[in-house]
């Protein structure tokens, strides 16, 4: 039986989509914030937020320049917070990735199909024999990815994988490409209970500029990917997106906590949690035209905790160990450790060519040892997994 929101119950229909609330938000306005807030504006936030989550005017104003002169107090903020609401503990998983095939053209990407790169499908004993290897590493939570290939890792592929790893995997997620509201539901009857879907970018135009052939050139299908998820009963919902496609990270931001807001009050039985990450060096050779500082991203780990108190920040080995340590300490509750992003590049590394290239090469192990210098307490078992969202609330864990 897979664990997470009763199976009988269906969210209602929504009265909008995130597509259509995103339409309406007053994206101007809060971009002009967060471009020209002052001091004072910043003040106001941060004594807002020592009382309540802030509302998108306020998250704006602490994204602005002028709160980005004052990271010391929203670091301060921010890591108080964060250790209210989520204790010393960090949540640890690991990404498996099954395909690198992919049908798709997506300018950044080293999995894009032109690419003449090694490709490679795992096959069922493949597959177990990298989770056995991540679990032998202490991991119980694993999150499983593919290349958008229809064919060759489609839901059939997909059910199968996760039918055979859920007989030894406490914890299964998905990042691949994005399903129907009933594709969903059958990926968790077999045990999946968690879905991933960056939006990679937010801005319509940027979005095709980057995505040229397939089926994810389909900007409102994905951008509403993550309500058919819940609504298909899946227990986590991950989003985010690739900071670093579109010029402006601040606009990425703004757009990212709204739909994070969004799916939290929609589908409150669904936990939500918000990766953060940046463009990172790949086979496609692709390149930002401008750069997201170790600064800027801070600042957007502290202004997201301030907005969304309880929800999961995210932070993987794209980034180097000395960054995400320090981020360890001010917001991010969810890491990933020893991660290899090409398919059996645990048991068989470098035999097929990796999605990106990753910045951490610590071993789970070394990971879990830094994190516990820090005064953190590495939690492998998801406990979530096990607890209905009643009880969690219980114990002291939000539902959303």
């Amino acid at each position: 039986m897979t664990a997470g929101l009763d199976r009988g119950f269906t969210p209602p229909e929504p009265e909008e989509t995130f597509a259509e609330a995103f339409d309406v938000l007053p994206m101007d306005t809060l971009l002009e914030r967060s471009r020209t807030a002052g001091r004072e504006a910043v003040d106001l936030a941060l004594d807002r937020a020592a009382g309540r989550p802030l509302g998108l005017e306020a998250f704006a104003t602490l994204l602005s320049p002028a709160g980005g002169e004052r990271l010391e107090e929203l670091a301060a903020a921010s890591r108080a917070l964060t250790l209210a609401r989520f204790g010393r503990t960090m949540h640890m998983y690991a990404p498996l990735y099954l395909s690198n095939e992919c049908l798709t053209t997506c300018v950044y990407c080293g999995f894009a199909r032109e690419l003449p790169i090694a490709r490679k499908t795992l096959s069922a004993d493949e597959t177990m024999a990298e989770a056995r290897h991540l679990l032998r590493d202490g991991f119980r939570s694993i999150l499983l990815l593919t290349g958008e290939h229809r064919r060759l890792t489609g839901v059939e592929f997909l059910e199968e994988r996760i039918r055979a790893l859920a007989l030894e995997v406490p914890s299964i997620s998905i990042e691949v490409q994005v399903w129907s509201e009933d594709e969903y539901r059958r990926l968790a009857e077999a045990g999946c209970d968690g879905v991933v879907i960056y939006q990679e970018t937010y801005h319509p135009d940027t979005y095709a500029q980057v995505h040229l052939a397939g089926k994810k050139r389909q900007y409102e299908w994905r951008l509403v990917g993550p309500e058919r998820a819940a609504r298909a009963g899946m227990r986590r919902v991950g989003i985010g997106a690739l900071l670093g496609l579109h010029d402006d990270w601040r606009y990425e931001a703004i757009a990212t906590a709204a739909h994070a807001r969004f799916l939290m009050k929609r589908y409150w039985r669904t936990q939500v949690t918000v990766s953060v990450p940046r463009m990172r060096p790949s086979a496609a050779g692709w390149q930002p035209r401008t750069a997201v500082s170790d600064r800027d991203l801070a600042q957007l780990v502290c202004a997201l905790r301030l907005a969304l108190p309880d929800t999961g920040l995210v932070i993987s080995g794209r980034e180097t160990p000395a960054l995400r340590d320090g981020l360890f300490g001010i917001g991010i509750t969810h890491t990933s450790a020893g991660s290899h992003a090409e398919p059996g590049g645990y048991e068989h590394p470098k035999e097929a060519t990796e999605q990106f290239e990753v910045a951490d090469l610590r071993s789970p192990e070394e990971v879990a040892g830094r994190l516990r210098e820090l005064g953190y307490e590495p939690v492998w078992e998801d406990w979530g997994a096990v607890l209905p969202a009643t009880e969690r609330m219980l114990v002291g864990e939000p539902a959303s």
